[in-house]
């Protein structure tokens, strides 16, 4: 069935000069038949021209450059709109660092045969792995996906998880306009919008390894900006079901 899909890998970039044309050919390798948006928030390193210059030797690479660096979410909601008015099928997340590996993406995309709406690369199900992190982050984040899942009611272990696979079918399902969050909390938030649209959601395992090269992204803002969100919608999902957010 997955070689009849329209497989779109939207790879958002800040700065990644370092891993780009790397990670390309690594996706490229994995899965052939995929072709890959590079969504640039003009990167001043000139990650946007490394990617067009992997284009033209690897093909089916496009490159959109937004203005300015406007934070996760509305990179995600710009490829995922560019892929749905270019009848794309089914949308991979994966981040440019290789903290997602690239040979994992065909088991990703393998439920997809069955029907799933929502594939959810986890941390946190049996064979997921998280080799180098400290043990204080391994709790942030433990705490932070259970309290997400008991406020939210998600039945899920890792909504923070950004390596995931989304339908086209239930992209359209959701308000893209609606979603809200910029950072981290964008996967949650997209979790809980996949959720109440009625979405079959599966996690499998991946092995998670913190990038070798450039800078990380991750903030306390961040980590305080997703727990906010968090607490408001749960809030909300108690007092006003039907209007959670």
């Amino acid at each position: 069935m997955l070689d009849a899909v329209r497989v779109l890998v939207v790879l958002p970039t800040y700065n990644e000069s370092s891993n780009i044309a790397r990670i390309l050919e690594a996706v490229r390798r994995s899965l052939p038949e995929a072709n890959i948006l590079v969504v640039d928030d003009s990167s001043p390193d000139g990650t946007a021209s490394i990617a067009r210059q992997s284009g033209a030797e690897l093909g089916s690479i496009e490159v959109i450059e937004r203005p300015m660096k406007g934070g996760l979410g509305p990179a995600y909601r710009a490829g995922f709109r560019w892929g749905l008015e270019n009848d794309y099928q089914a949308f991979i997340e994966m981040d440019s660092d290789f903290s997602h590996d690239p040979a994992a993406l065909p088991s990703l995309v393998a439920p997809l045969d069955e029907g799933v709406d929502l594939v959810i690369g986890s941390r946190y199900v049996p064979g997921g792995e998280i080799p180098d992190w400290k043990l204080s982050r391994r709790l942030l984040s433990r705490f932070g996906n259970r309290y997400a899942a008991f406020m939210l009611g998600l039945g899920v272990k890792d909504s923070t998880a950004g390596f995931r696979v989304y339908t086209a079918d239930l992209l359209k399902r959701i308000d893209l306009d609606a979603v809200g969050a910029s950072g981290y909390g964008f996967q949650i938030e997209m979790t809980y919008r996949s959720k109440r649209a009625g979405a079959t959601i599966r996690e499998v395992p991946i092995r998670f390894i913190d990038r070798v090269l450039g800078e990380s992204k991750m903030s306390s803002s961040v980590v305080t900006e997703a727990m906010a969100l968090v607490t408001r919608w749960g809030v909300r999902r108690v007092l006003l079901p039907k209007h959670p957010f």
